[in-house]
Parts: C-alpha cells; sequence; structure tokens
C-alpha cells in the first residue's frame, strides 16, 4: 500500500533559528556560582518555549577580566557560530558579553557578517542592526573603565596590606623573605640568590622549565625546601612580584 506525501514548497517552510546563550560570573563564589546556573536554566526554558526557535546549549565563562581571549567557552561559541551552528545568541547585558570595547566591536562585527544576532537583554539591543553598534560601543567602554578602575582599587589595597605590619599579607611566608624579630619583613640571605636568579633569567625571557633546571643545577632549593622545581606555570608569579 503507498503512502502519499506531500512536499511544501522551499517558500512555505519555516527555518527555526538555532539560538544558543552566553553567561558569565566574575567569581567562584558560591553565590555568583549559583546565580550562574540560574542564568543557564533561564535561557534554556526561554529559548525553548519559543516555538520558533531551537535551544542549542547555554555558553558559559568564570573570570572578571576585560579579554576574551582567556575565556574558553565564549570562544566555543564563537566557533560554533563560524561552523553555522548558531544563528542568533542571547545574553544578559553587553557588560557581561565584552567589556573591552575593541574586542566587543570585533566580534559584533564578524558575527554581523554572518547573519548572527546578539541581543543583549538588559539594553533590548539586537546587533544586527549598524545603528546599534554606537550605543554598544559606549556601553563596553564604560564597562572596561570600570573594570579597569576596580583593578587598579585593588591592587592599591593589597600594597598598602603588604606594608601594614598586622595585615595577614605582610605575615605570609614569602619567598626571598623572612621576618624579624619585629615582624618586619626582611631579605632571607639564603633564597636571595634563586630570587635574583629568577629575575634575572625572567628577563632574559627564559622559559619557567629552563630556570627551574638551572635551579636545579646551582642546588638552589625550591619555596617547599624541595631539590626539584616544579615545571608549571603556578611558581612562576614570583618572576612578576620581585
Amino acid at each position: 500500500m503507498s503512502v502519499a506525501r506531500t512536499i511544501l514548497p522551499k517558500s512555505k517552510i519555516l527555518l527555526k533559528l538555532k539560538v544558543a546563550a552566553y553567561c558569565r560570573i566574575s567569581t567562584r563564589a558560591d553565590g555568583q556560582q549559583s546565580s550562574l546556573v540560574a542564568q543557564e536554566h533561564y535561557y534554556e526554558d526561554h529559548i525553548k518555549q519559543n516555538p520558533s526557535w531551537i535551544f542549542v546549549g547555554a555558553y558559559s565563562d568564570i573570570g572578571s577580566g576585560t579579554r576574551i581571549k582567556g575565556r574558553s567557552r565564549f570562544n566555543s561559541l564563537l566557533s560554533a557560530c563560524k561552523r553555522g551552528k548558531i544563528d542568533m545568541i542571547l545574553t544578559k547585558s553587553a557588560h557581561c558579553f565584552a567589556r573591552n570595547t575593541v574586542d566587543a566591536l570585533k566580534t559584533i562585527r564578524m558575527l554581523r557578517n554572518r547573519n548572527i544576532d546578539i541581543y543583549f537583554e538588559q539594553e533590548d539591543i539586537h546587533s544586527l542592526y549598524e545603528s546599534s553598534e554606537f550605543m554598544l560601543s559606549l556601553i563596553c567602554a564604560r564597562a572596561q573603565e570600570e573594570s579597569f578602575s576596580k583593578s587598579e582599587d585593588i591592587k592599591w589595597g593589597l600594597r598598602k596590606s603588604f606594608k601594614n605590619p598586622d595585615s595577614k599579607y605582610y605575615q605570609r611566608i614569602c619567598y626571598g623573605y623572612t621576618h624579624d624579630q619585629q615582624g618586619k619583613l626582611i631579605v632571607h640571605e639564603g633564597q636571595a640568590k634563586g630570587v635574583r636568579l629568577i629575575h634575572e633569567m625572567a628577563v632574559s625571557r627564559a622559559s619557567l622549565a629552563r630556570i627551574s633546571l638551572q635551579l636545579e643545577d646551582m642546588g638552589i632549593p625550591s619555596l617547599r625546601g624541595k631539590r626539584t622545581w616544579s615545571k608549571k606555570k603556578t611558581w612562576g608569579k614570583l618572576i612578576h612580584t620581585r
């Protein structure tokens, strides 16, 4: 028994938009992580409730930096867009999406060239409209300045804390230094040689692995008194604090 099948003309077939969400929080604090989960659930439900949309995922990052280079899920989102997997992106605000003006405009234009829209819910702005670019640039520029100001305030506070003898930062173990009987920081002569070597090799752009091997060859113990130095980047922060 044959079954008749009606094929609709392409002009009458309504193609659904493939819609994704982008969420971001600045820290891993419990309250913020709960907020991130709430955002993800909200967008998933919101997209699935629209009969003209197909939910293709929620991309989420944790980080307070202004640059998008270190945001792995954001870059995965852009990669999916370039592969034609996404037609539209929903996000809470331009501040959440990008706080670096150059990165924001570059990304918006790249997606616009692929006819991919970004809807910024808080500002009620669609990026497909070129008229929205000026407003978005102002919003991102303001967010970038606020982020820079906040970062400088934090750095100032840390510098003051390290100078205050009553501060927990002042009293913490610091490689290359020790505390005298009054609790003040003084140079630890036994470790100073290693600190100077690390600094000199870092200035000459030596890799962490090369610096580690040099320290081991010279018999200089690690931060924890071990003969072997870690080849990871975790101790590399020493280079930038001297």
